[in-house]
C-alpha cells in the first residue's frame, strides 16, 4: 500500500528563505566578517573531525625485546579485554637460523587484531588529551561564538523588538510615500549651494534625484507660512517640505498619482512608527544585551588563545606508549606513530589565527560601544540632505538599532526618518484628505449662514483639503477643530470669500494667502484653548471689520501679551472678545478712531478699571456681559455716541445711575436682562429716547406709570420679573410692536394694551390670566401671540379680527384652539 506524499507549497519555503536575510539589516560590517571567520573555524572543527572518523588515529609498534621489556613482577595484573574469551598466549620459541634468501628484518608474531588492540590502547592512554579532542573542541568553541553572534535574535526579550523594528523597516524602506518624500526635496538647496559645490557634489545630487525617482510624482509642497512679530508684523514660519527646482534638467520617467489606498498604508505605517518608538524609547535592553555577548567572545577570546597556545605543543607525531599487556602480546613497550599530528598542529595554528582575527574584531567592537554615544541618534545629516527639518532624534534602543543600521546601509536610516517627520506625515494626510473630500462633495456641504453669505463647515478633519479653494462661489469658511491648517496661496481664487472662521484651530498662512486676505478678508472669528492658537498674522488684516475672539487670555494684563496690537486694523468696526479678562486689554485704545462695536463677555470674571472706555468717543454699541458689574460703570456715560448698551448678567440690583443716561443722547437701547434689579427708578423717564427696553430675568414686582413717559418705545421686555399690575398708562406706547411679560403673575391685563395699533408680538405665557378681552381684535397687526401656561377656558372669537395672526404665531393649547368658531381656525390654519 503506498500513501500519497505530502507536498509543500513553495510558500512556505519562502518564509524561511526570507526570514533570515532580514536580520541582515542589524548586522554591521564587523559581525558579518566574525561570522565568515566562524565558518572557516566551523570548517576546520568539521575538517577534523572527518579525518578522525575515516582514517586511523594512531598507529603502533612493539619495541625490540630488552630484559627491561619483560614482565617481571608475577603479581601484576593483566588488562582484561575480554573476559569471556581471553586465552593466554602460546611462548614463542626462538626462531631458527635465518637464510641467505630470507627477509631480514624484527618478527614480532602479532596478527592484525592485536595491532587494532595496541593502536586502541595506546590511543587511549598515552596520546595527550587535546591532541584527541582539538577538532571536537574546535567546534564547540565555534558554535558558542555562533550562538553568542546571534543570541539576541532570539532572546524573548528583544527579539519581538527587532522583528517588530525589521518588518516596520521593511514597510518604510519600499513605501511609495517614503520615495515620493524624498523624490521631492531631493533636488533642494540645488540653487543655494549649485555654485559652490562643483561638479561632483552636482552629480551626487542629480545622482540622488534619478535612484528616488519612482512611479511617483512629485506633489506640491506645503507653502511655507508667514509670521507676524508682535513690531515688525513678520510672516509666520512653517516647517514644511521645500521643494525648490534643480537648474539641471534631469529626465524624469512616466508618473502617476499617489493611489488612495498607498496612502491609507502609508498613513496606518506612521502610526506604527510613532507607537514603536514610544516602546523602544523607554528602555536600553538590546545595547546592554549586545555589549555582553561581545564582552563574552572576548573573554572567550582569550581564554582559547592562552589554552590553545601552551597546549598546541602536545600535538606530537611519535608518541611513547607503555601499556601492560605482555602476557596478551609478549611487549609493553610500543614507539606509536599520530598519523594526523602535523595535519593537527597546522590545523590548530591556522585556528589560533581565526580566532586571533575574530577577538581582534570583537575588541573593535567594544571600542565602538564604549567610545561613541550610542544612545543618541541624531538625523542631522538627514535633515541636511533632504530638508526635512523637523525629524526628531531618537534614544536608547531605538537609536542604538538606527547605528547598526547605519554600518549595514545609511540609506535605510534616511529612508525611516521620513515617517519620524511630522511634517511628512502632515503632507501624506493632505493627499489622503484631498482624495476624500472631491469638489463635489464639498459644494453638497455648503449653506447660508445668518448673514447671509455662502458658507462651507468643515469640522473634525485632519487637515484642510485643497479641494475647498476650487469652490470659487464660496463666501465664509468655517473650520471647526482641523488640525494642520496651513492657508495656501490657492486661497486667491475664492474672490468672494470674506468671512473666516477658526474654531480651535492653529491656521499657518502663505505668504501669497495673507496678501489676498489682507485685501478681502471682512470678517474673523477666533475660538483657542490655548494662546499659541491666536494667529499672529490677524494683526495685519488692513481690510478686517469685524474681529470675534474667543478664549483663555491671561487673568494678569501685564503678562498677556496675546492682544499684541490691532493698531494696523484701520477698518475695525466690531470687536467681540470671550475671555477672562480682569482689566480692557490697551490695545482696544488704538482702535478708538473707528471702533463702533465692542462685546466683552467676561465669563464671570470681574472686570475692573473701565476708564479707558471713554477713549472709545466713537462707540455705538458696548455689551458687558457676565462681568461681575454691581452697579453701571461710570464711563459708560461719557459714550456720546453710544446707541446700545448690553449690561447682560451681572449682579446689578439698583440702577440709581440709570438717570445719568440722559448725557447719551443716542442711547436707544437698554439691555438690562439677567439681572438682580428689583424695581425701575422713576426718572427713567428721562430716558425720551429710547426705543428698546429689556428688564428681562429681574425681581422687579411693580412697574412705575413712569415708564411709560418714554414713548418712542417699541420693543419692552418685562419676562420672567414677579410683575402682578400692568398699569393703564401702557397705552400711551403707541409706537410699541413687542411688549413682553411672560413669566410673571399677572391676573389680568388693562384694556388700554389694545390702544397699541402697532403691536406685532403680544407675549402673555406663564401668568396668572383667566380672561382675554375681545378687544385683542383690535390688534390688526398682530401676528404673534403667546398665551400659553394661563387659566384661560376659551379664546374670544373676535381674533378673527387679526387677519395677520396665523395658527403658528398663535401659541396656546390644542384644546383652546379647537374652541374657536371653525371659520376662524380655518382662516389661521390658511398659508
Amino acid at each position: 500500500m503506498s500513501f500519497p506524499r505530502a507536498m509543500i507549497p513553495v510558500t512556505e519555503f519562502k518564509q524561511f528563505t526570507d526570514h533570515q536575510p532580514a536580520f541582515r539589516v542589524l548586522k554591521p560590517w564587523w559581525d558579518v566578517f566574525t561570522d565568515y571567520i566562524a565558518i572557516a573555524m566551523l570548517m576546520i572543527g568539521v575538517f577534523g573531525c572527518t579525518l578522525q572518523v575515516m582514517q586511523d588515529k594512531i598507529i603502533c609498534l612493539p619495541k625490540r625485546t630488552s630484559p627491561d621489556n619483560l614482565r617481571t613482577d608475577p603479581n601484576e595484573t593483566l588488562v582484561n579485554v575480554s573476559a569471556n574469551s581471553y586465552v593466554p598466549p602460546t611462548p614463542v620459541p626462538s626462531p631458527p637460523a635465518a637464510s641467505a634468501d630470507e627477509m631480514k628484518g624484527l618478527k614480532t608474531n602479532l596478527d592484525l587484531q592485536q595491532y587494532s588492540f595496541i593502536n586502541q590502547m595506546c590511543y587511549e592512554r598515552a596520546l595527550h588529551w587535546y591532541a584527541k579532542y582539538f577538532p571536537y573542541l574546535v567546534l564547540i568553541h565555534t558554535l558558542i561564538f555562533m550562538l553568542c553572534s546571534n543570541f539576541w535574535f532570539k532572546f524573548p526579550g528583544s527579539s519581538s523588538k527587532i522583528e517588530h523594528f525589521i518588518s516596520i523597516l521593511g514597510k518604510c524602506f519600499d513605501s511609495p510615500w517614503t520615495t515620493r518624500a524624498l523624490s521631492e526635496v531631493s533636488g533642494e538647496n540645488a540653487e543655494e549651494k549649485g555654485g559652490k559645490a562643483g561638479e561632483k557634489s552636482h552629480a551626487a545630487k542629480v545622482a540622488l534625484a534619478t535612484t528616488l525617482a519612482t512611479v511617483l510624482p512629485p506633489v506640491p509642497p506645503l507653502l511655507p507660512a508667514p509670521h507676524l512679530s508682535a513690531a515688525e508684523g513678520d510672516l509666520v514660519k512653517t516647517q514644511s517640505l521645500r521643494s525648490i527646482p534643480e537648474k539641471i534638467v534631469v529626465e524624469k520617467p512616466v508618473v502617476s498619482a499617489l493611489d488612495q489606498k498607498e496612502g491609507e498604508q502609508a498613513k496606518a505605517l506612521f502610526e506604527k512608527v510613532k507607537k514603536f518608538r514610544l516602546h523602544v524609547e523607554e528602555g536600553d535592553l538590546l545595547y546592554s544585551m549586545y555589549v555582553r555577548q561581545t564582552i563574552i567572545k572576548v573573554i572567550k577570546f582569550v581564554f582559547i588563545v592562552v589554552y590553545n597556545s601552551i597546549l598546541v605543543s602536545k600535538v606530537n607525531f611519535m608518541v611513547e606508549c607503555e601499556v601492560n599487556i605482555q602476557e596478551m602480546t609478549g611487549y609493553y613497550k610500543f614507539s606509536c606513530n599520530h598519523t594526523m599530528a602535523h595535519l593537527f598542529s597546522k590545523l590548530s595554528i591556522c585556528y589560533l589565527c581565526f580566532v586571533s582575527v575574530y577577538g581582534l574584531t570583537c575588541l573593535y567592537t567594544l571600542y565602538w560601544l564604549f567610545y561613541r554615544s550610542l544612545k543618541e541618534y541624531s538625523f542631522e545629516h538627514v535633515r541636511h540632505e533632504t530638508g526635512i527639518d523637523d525629524i526628531p532624534d531618537v534614544r536608547n534602543d531605538f537609536a542604538f538599532m538606527l547605528h547598526l543600521i547605519d554600518q549595514y546601509d545609511p540609506l535605510y536610516s534616511k529612508r525611516f526618518a521620513v515617517f519620524l517627520s511630522e511634517v511628512s506625515e502632515n503632507k501624506l494626510k493632505q493627499l489622503n484628505l484631498n482624495n476624500e473630500w472631491t469638489v463635489d462633495k464639498l459644494r453638497q456641504k455648503l449653506q447660508t449662514n445668518g448673514q447671509g453669505r455662502l458658507e462651507l463647515q468643515l469640522f473634525m478633519l485632519s487637515g484642510l483639503p485643497d479641494t475647498v479653494f476650487e469652490l470659487t462661489e464660496l463666501q465664509s469658511l468655517r473650520l471647526e477643530i482641523l488640525g494642520n491648517v496651513t492657508i495656501p496661496a490657492t486661497v486667491a481664487q475664492l474672490e468672494g470669500l470674506r468671512e473666516l472662521s477658526l474654531y480651535q484651530c492653529s491656521a499657518k498662512i502663505h505668504t501669497a494667502a495673507l496678501a489676498f486676505l489682507k485685501d478681502n478678508l471682512q470678517v474673523l472669528r477666533v475660538k483657542f484653548d490655548d494662546t499659541w492658537e491666536l494667529p499672529t498674522w490677524m494683526y495685519g488684516l488692513k481690510s478686517l471689520e469685524e474681529l470675534h475672539l474667543q478664549g483663555s487670555l491671561s487673568p494678569d494684563l501685564s503678562k498677556n501679551v496675546t492682544l499684541e496690537s490691532l493698531r494696523e486694523l484701520k477698518n475695525l468696526k466690531v470687536l467681540g472678545i470671550k475671555s477672562n479678562l480682569t482689566k480692557i486689554p490697551p490695545a482696544i485704545a488704538e482702535t478708538s478712531g473707528h471702533l463702533q462695536t465692542l462685546c466683552i463677555h467676561n465669563d464671570g470674571t470681574k472686570l475692573v478699571m473701565l476708564n479707558s472706555l471713554k477713549k472709545l468717543v466713537n462707540l455705538t454699541e458696548l455689551a458687558l456681559i457676565h462681568c461681575d458689574l454691581e452697579r453701571i460703570p461710570h464711563a459708560v456715560f461719557s459714550l456720546a455716541n453710544l446707541q446700545e448698551l448690553d449690561l447682560k448678567e451681572n449682579h446689578l440690583r439698583s440702577v440709581e445711575e440709570i438717570i445719568s443716561f440722559q448725557h447719551c443722547r443716542k442711547l436707544t437701547c437698554l439691555k438690562m436682562w439677567h439681572n438682580s434689579i428689583a424695581y425701575i427708578p422713576e426718572h427713567i423717564k428721562k430716558l425720551g429716547g429710547l426705543e428698546c427696553l429689556y428688564f428681562c430675568h429681574n425681581k422687579i414686582e411693580v412697574l412705575p406709570s413712569h415708564l411709560f413717559l418714554c414713548n418712542k418705545l417699541r420693543h419692552l421686555d418685562l419676562g420672567h420679573n414677579d410683575i402682578r399690575f400692568i398699569p393703564p398708562e401702557i397705552g400711551v406706547l403707541q409706537n410699541l410692536q413687542d411688549f413682553c411679560i411672560t413669566g410673571n403673575k399677572v391676573e389680568s391685563l388693562p384694556d388700554e394694551l389694545y390702544f397699541c395699533k402697532k403691536l406685532k408680538a403680544l407675549r402673555m405665557g406663564r401668568n396668572s390670566l383667566s380672561v382675554l378681552s375681545p378687544k385683542v381684535g383690535n390688534l390688526a397687526l398682530l401676528s404673534l401671540l403667546e398665551l400659553r401656561g394661563n387659566h384661560l377656558e376659551v379664546l374670544p372669537r373676535e381674533l378673527g379680527n387679526c387677519r395677520s395672526l396665523k395658527r403658528s404665531g398663535l401659541l396656546v393649547e390644542d384644546a383652546l384652539f379647537d374652541g374657536l368658531p371653525s371659520d376662524v381656525r380655518e382662516q389661521m390654519k390658511a398659508e
